[in-house]
C-alpha cells in the first residue's frame, strides 16, 4: 500500500466519521425540537401557560448538544490537511458556536432553578 493510497484512504475514513457526527447532531436537534413541539401542545391543551419556561429549557438542553455534535463534525472535517482559508472558517464557526452554547448554558444555570422551583 502506497502513503498515497492510505491518506486516501483516511480522508475517506474521516469524512464519513465527520458525515456521522454531522447526522446524530442533526438527530439530537430534531428530537429536542419534537420533543418541545409535543410539550407546547401539552400545556396549550392544559391551558397551563406556566410551561413555557420548561418547553424553553428543554430546547436549550438539546441545542447544547446538537451544537456540540456539529462543531466536533467542523473539527473533524478540519484535522486532516487543513488549508488556511479552511481554518479561518472553523475558527469564525467555532467562535460563534461556542459563544451560542455559552449563552444557552447560562441560560440553562439561571433559568433551571427558577423554573423547577415554579413546578415543585
Amino acid at each position: 500500500m502506497t502513503p498515497e493510497s492510505m491518506e486516501t484512504g483516511l480522508l475517506a475514513t474521516i469524512e464519513w466519521v465527520r458525515l456521522g457526527v454531522e447526522l446524530t447532531g442533526a438527530a439530537v436537534l430534531a428530537v429536542g425540537v419534537l420533543r418541545a413541539v409535543l410539550m407546547l401542545l401539552r400545556s396549550a391543551v392544559r391551558r397551563d401557560a406556566g410551561d413555557f419556561a420548561a418547553v424553553r429549557l428543554l430546547l436549550a438542553r438539546f441545542l447544547v448538544l446538537a451544537l456540540e455534535f456539529q462543531l466536533a463534525a467542523d473539527i473533524l472535517g478540519s484535522a486532516f490537511a487543513p488549508s488556511w482559508d479552511r481554518i479561518g472558517k472553523l475558527g469564525a464557526i467555532a467562535v460563534i458556536r461556542t459563544m451560542l452554547n455559552f449563552f444557552l448554558t447560562r441560560e440553562l444555570k439561571e433559568t433551571g432553578p427558577a423554573a423547577a422551583s415554579e413546578h415543585a
